[in-house]
């Protein structure tokens, strides 16, 4: 799959995307991001992509001019192009595995009060929130989308089948996890994970997975009971 990344500060990617399993894939060929810098595409002097809002308001807007460009320089028909925006849908696991499946993305990293919406309106097809919060620019929602969809590519992990016990495969937190020694400070692993009887281990993760969902996400355990029924 290939991401192509449109944003001010093409630095920002420099550490994230040369290092751990992001970097490992990029080099192997996995992946292929390519960093496009917005500015190079500003015709302004100073090569400024933003400007005042009609209508007034506080910030700065990200012009249309620019982007244009900027997109019509890298789209393609199999570009599905993303803008992380607070107003977009939820990015949740299925949303990923979806995205897994394109050939190409490009991802517009938003800066200030955002884009001009003629820039949306002509060229986006997904607008897309990580999450309930504001971020100080859309380069950091871009890792976040470009690390969720690299683990359904194939060979990005290196144990796939862990995919399928994670959290929110099934509507499900996972479960508590222990490694060696089974115990310190006086804390034991449970013993049940020390007894070899992997179908009673099968169950009791099962169940640690229900309460621990049951407590911290309400909203998922539902989702879990209505996909039981």
């Amino acid at each position: 799959m290939k991401f192509k990344i449109i944003t001010l500060f093409p630095e920002f990617f420099t550490s994230p995307l040369s290092s751990g399993l992001l970097g490992k894939a990029s080099l192997s060929g996995i992946i292929k991001i390519e960093i496009i810098n917005l500015r190079s595409f500003s015709e302004d002097k100073f090569k400024r992509c933003d400007n005042y809002s009609y209508g007034g308001g506080n910030g700065m807007i990200l012009t249309p001019g620019p982007l244009f460009k900027a997109l019509e320089s890298v789209k393609n028909e199999q570009t599905r192009v993303l803008l992380p925006c607070p107003g977009g849908k939820l990015l949740n696991q299925n949303l990923v595995k979806e995205l897994s499946k394109e050939e190409e993305i490009c991802i517009i990293c938003g800066h200030y009060e955002g884009v001009d919406h003629r820039v949306t309106n002509r060229f986006v097809n997904d607008e897309i929130s990580v999450g309930d919060y504001l971020l100080s620019g859309g380069e950091f929602a871009s890792l976040i989308i470009i690390d969720t969809i690299a683990r359904y590519i194939p060979g990005f992990m290196s144990n796939p089948c862990s995919l399928k016990e994670e959290s929110f495969e099934n509507d499900l937190l996972e479960y508590p996890q222990y490694t060696r020694p089974s115990i310190i400070d006086g804390w034991e692993v449970p013993a049940i994970l020390l007894s070899g009887n992997h179908e009673k281990i099968r169950k009791w993760r099962i169940e640690k997975s229900i309460e621990k969902t049951k407590k911290a996400r309400p909203d998922l355990y539902q989702k879990y009971l209505a996909r039981k029924e």
